[in-house]
């Protein structure tokens, strides 16, 4: 779906693997302009000659270790203060290695499809944003986009980037805007991991043995060999040429502004398709594993339009099993619900089933959801407005990692109860009272026992609403924001946007 976001964006390859068995590597985490989570232990690892003694030296720590037949070495460092001056990670052995300009601070992994990976050129504002980027201590290390049929020995990477106006361009939005926000408040460096890939669902993310411990294993799995028959060798071979042609029209569409008549082509159902079960998982987080994080960030979900029946197991999973192979405890994980979007059909439901599947990993500690509903753009896939929802993540991370007192979450829908001809609906999140933006709360529906939803309004009573509708003489259900792309306008006193829901499960 969003595969279509072919950037041309510029990598260099850094790979664990040496070119000599002697030499000394480190994971391409570890390079120079790195940023290191502070106040917790912090893995380095890497490879050397089979039994070579090293040691790892940085900030007044020296650990030293021995590496294993197959290469294979890790230290633990010590937790470390924050830290804005640059200091040198040293590797010391048969040679030695020295990385440069390496900071301490908050690191946090984004990740996801288009949205989470869009970059602030292509953001609102971004002649703006860009020249005023002058925060070296944010810095971005960008995963590139591969995707692999077993997990990958070491992620490929464009290195660690400081955020400068020449630079920034390229930075994931979110993560950048996220990364300010965070970097103001808390005054320490902040480094975003940013391994997104647009148009990918929620199934390349997971593992192959995760995916394997599900009850929906066996259907992602015949999905995924349909697809495969769907590619003969000859249709394989003809995609990068349709691909090409498909970018030319789109760049001679944008510079004409008319519309790109060429379908968009599929990518090929092959091992190193981002559509293959497994495949970003393989190549983009798990040689990621165990680099020391503050927490995650995720903004995905519009390739699983239609499958909502499937998500919330499949996100569940998801965090729990990347909380696992992290082996840091429930690293905090806040993602972002999917903003409004007609789809083609404005008034459908598939958005909002999607929304709701999401918000049901709100289930599992240390999670938070960052509401977008009131942040889209009906007509766009990719809404260029990325400062609020990047504010809104900021917020939720603020107040419930670092303790900084304030609000980080609109209304949420609590209970519905009827009142007369009208319903009672209550709220968490609400203590600063409701607020209806512009006009009268908008995009409510209820219904009766017939379950035929009917255009209700309602009146605010402090922190609740009192939702009727004349076709309605005896409600039992209300919906609010309940379709692709609603009118959603209703906040708390924080200027947080209500969460979109329905009191129903019909």
């Amino acid at each position: 779906m969003n595969f279509r976001l072919l950037m041309p964006i510029s990598l260099s390859l850094a790979a664990l693997a040496s070119s000599a068995p002697a030499e000394i590597s480190l994971a391409p985490v570890f390079g120079d302009h790195a940023v290191l989570q502070c106040d917790k232990p912090v893995p380095v690892w890497g490879r050397a000659a089979a039994g070579e003694s090293l040691t790892v030296t940085f900030r007044g720590q020296s650990v030293h270790t021995i590496a294993g037949a197959d290469g294979r070495w890790m230290v633990l460092l010590a937790a470390l203060p924050a830290s804005a001056e640059p200091a040198e990670l040293v590797v010391a052995g048969q040679e030695t290695v020295v990385i440069r300009d390496v900071l301490v601070g908050e690191v946090w992994l984004a990740s996801g499809q288009s949205n989470m990976e869009w970059p602030v050129n292509l953001a609102r504002d971004a002649a703006k944003e860009m020249s005023a980027a002058n925060f070296p201590l944010i810095r971005q290390l960008r995963v590139e986009r591969v995707a692999a049929p077993v997990p990958a020995d070491a992620a490929k990477t464009s290195g660690w980037t400081p955020a400068s106006p020449e630079t920034v361009g390229g930075f994931s939005a979110i993560g950048y805007f996220f990364a300010r926000d965070l970097h103001r408040r808390l005054g320490v460096p902040v480094g975003i991991i940013n391994a997104s890939w647009g148009g990918t669902a929620l199934e390349p993310w997971l593992s192959d043995t995760t995916r394997a411990s599900t009850s929906l294993a066996a259907t992602l799995d015949a999905r995924w060999k349909q697809a495969q028959s769907e590619w003969p060798p000859e249709r394989v071979a003809r995609y990068p040429a349709d691909m090409e042609a498909w970018q030319q029209a789109e760049a001679h569409a944008k510079a004409t502004h008319t519309k790109n008549l060429l379908p968009w082509p599929q990518p090929p159902a092959t091992d190193d398709s981002p559509a293959r079960p497994g495949g970003t998982f393989n190549a983009m987080i798990a040689p990621l594993q165990p680099t020391a994080l503050r927490g995650f960030l995720w903004y995905q979900g519009e390739s699983n339009v239609g499958r909502d029946a499937e998500y919330p197991e499949l996100f569940a999973t998801l965090i729990t099993s990347w909380r696992a192979g992290w082996g840091q405890g429930d690293l905090p994980f806040y993602f972002v619900q999917l903003p409004n979007y007609a789809d083609g059909e404005p008034r459908g439901r598939k958005w909002a089933r999607l929304r709701e599947a999401q918000a049901t990993a709100l289930a599992l500690p240390a999670t938070a959801m960052a509401v977008a509903i009131d942040a889209g753009e009906p007509e766009n896939l990719h809404p260029t407005e990325k400062r609020e929802v990047a504010r809104r993540l900021a917020l939720i991370a603020k107040v419930l990692t670092y303790g900084i007192p304030g609000d980080h979450s609109g209304p949420v829908f609590e209970s519905a109860m009827r009142e007369g001809a009208a319903l009672r609906v209550r709220f968490a999140h609400a203590g600063t009272g409701l607020v209806a933006h512009d006009k009268p709360v908008q995009a409510l529906e209820i219904a009766g026992a017939d379950k035929v939803f009917h255009p209700a309004t309602a009146k605010i009573v402090r922190d609740t609403l009192l939702v009727s509708s004349p076709a309605v003489k005896e409600p039992v259900a209300v919906r609010y924001a309940w379709s692709n792309a609603p009118l959603a306008n209703l906040y708390n006193g924080a200027g947080l946007p209500a969460a979109p829901f329905r009191s129903d499960a019909w």
